[in-house]
């Protein structure tokens, strides 16, 4: 049985003039793919911005998809399909993800935010929350140049977040919305969630890059207001540790794994000229060996939540703050492999490698290096949580494949398994994670600092 996920709190295009009256008269082909690749064209969707009122007078995309970044020596990629292949499969993926998921605000056609609400235990007119909409301005910035739209919908995406910010951190965002009695509003607790603000910092470094800054929305400085405005409310400056958001309490310190963005964070410190960023960065690699070699010293495994007890971090009890997984590899921290493979992708730092392989060795030994037989969650010491797949689980574990050679035929399997499941009939948390991560795959995720 395959399951997806069931979420937790806190979890313009610079279109030319010409561009703009051709999408208006002229169809377009879309490109559709068989499951082995084949390429076949099909009527194209309707297009988002088929209103569209603000219309930029150019468009450059300096760093379109796809990219082909190098990543550290001795990384891997899929050896057993084509880079073409990879990357036709990376944009079928995203194709549709943003029919399914980028939505324009019925009230405000000038935002767009990414649904998340798909499952079906939403019973209040949730919409989003932070956390995909840091996916979504990710995936755009990354995905422009393949769609001709995605300035234009990372612009909506801006507003949205600037529509909706933290009461305690203007600079943040609240971390979920509903429509209610026709608008969108802030919903319990309008306050931040730090994996939300990062993504939508780093995003606007992506921008910068791609687009420039010198058009309506100048992405380099509010990237760096984003920035400081994390450093100011989502770090705690005595443990030099994140906090879970905005609203968190320096006094009882507490951390998610699966915010430990180190790449994100190194890339905050080169923007901004802050050196305490440094600070940070050294905590959360000593938290993640820390945690490893105490509390999962065969598996790797890393938990939901992390809290200092007696001069120590250790695995939050259960219902710390979400469920009685709290402590466990859970629905949170499935998205660690990820997180933390990308630093050494990107920057080839290695104080993680070593829990890294450990926790690739371990899944390998497993499950008997067949993907399907990965589950949706484990205690740390290998213990399943559930009997049923996810790929919110198994995507992630394709980049930490990659950080060894040792591993090919493992990432040539999860890259298999992991793509045949179709986006019409996986959940937003999945299909988005699935979606990120096949773009690090595929060699597509270029850091805003890279030649």
């Amino acid at each position: 049985m395959h399951v997806n996920y069931k979420p937790n709190k806190k979890v313009h295009i610079f279109l030319s003039l010409f561009l703009a009256l051709s999408m208006l008269f002229t169809s377009f082909p879309v490109l559709a793919y068989t499951a082995d690749n084949t390429v076949f064209t099909e009527k194209p969707p309707e297009k988002l911005l088929s209103d569209l009122q603000v219309v930029e007078t150019s468009q450059v995309e300096n760093r379109p998809f796809p990219q082909h970044a190098l990543y550290t020596k001795g990384t891997i990629k899929p050896s057993h399909i084509t880079q073409e292949q990879m990357d036709r499969t990376v944009a079928k993926l995203y194709d549709e993800w943003k029919v399914k998921y980028l939505k324009r605000n019925p009230y405000n056609s000038q935002e767009y935010y990414v649904w998340y609400s798909d499952g079906d235990w939403f019973t209040d007119n949730e919409i989003t929350v932070s956390e995909a909409h840091g996916y979504g301005m990710m995936t755009l910035a990354l995905m422009a140049g393949h769609d001709p739209e995605a300035k234009v919908c990372f612009d909506g995406m801006y507003r949205f977040f600037r529509a909706h910010p933290s009461e305690k951190n203007k600079n943040l965002m609240a971390w979920q919305q509903a429509d209610k009695n026709g608008k969108i509003v802030d919903v319990n607790g309008v306050d931040s969630a730090t994996d939300g603000d990062m993504d939508i910092a780093y995003s606007l470094l992506l921008a910068h890059k791609q687009w420039g800054s010198n058009g309506n929305i100048n992405y380099l400085a509010e990237g760096k207001k984003v920035i400081n405005a994390i450093m100011e409310s989502d770090v705690n400056k005595k443990e030099w540790i994140l906090k879970l958001g905005d609203w968190a309490s320096d006094t009882e310190p507490s951390t998610r794994p699966s915010d430990f963005m180190l790449q994100h964070l190194k890339a905050f410190a080169k923007a901004s000229g802050d050196n305490r960023w440094n600070k940070v960065i050294d905590k959360t690699y000593d938290i993640i060996q820390g945690i490893s070699d105490k509390y999962s010293p065969v598996t790797g495994l890393l938990p939901d939540f992390v809290l200092k007890k007696n001069g120590s971090f250790i695995p939050a009890p259960p219902n710390f703050l979400e469920s009685a997984t709290d402590g466990d590899y859970s629905y949170n921290s499935c998205r660690t492999p990820w997180r933390i493979s990308a630093d050494y992708l990107t920057a080839g730092d290695t104080r993680a490698l070593a829990q890294l392989n450990k926790l690739n060795k371990w899944f390998r030994l497993k499950t008997q290096n067949k993907p399907e037989n990965i589950r949706a969650g484990y205690k740390l010491d290998g213990t399943a949580l559930e009997d049923y797949e996810d790929i919110a689980f198994s995507a992630p574990l394709m980049v930490s494949a990659m950080v060894n050679s040792e591993n090919q035929q493992w990432l040539n399997d999860l890259w298999d398994y992991n793509m045949k499941f179709p986006t019409k009939d996986e959940l937003y948390f999945g299909n988005s994670i699935r979606l990120l991560c096949s773009i690090i795959v595929s060699g597509n995720w270029w850091i805003p600092d890279q030649v």
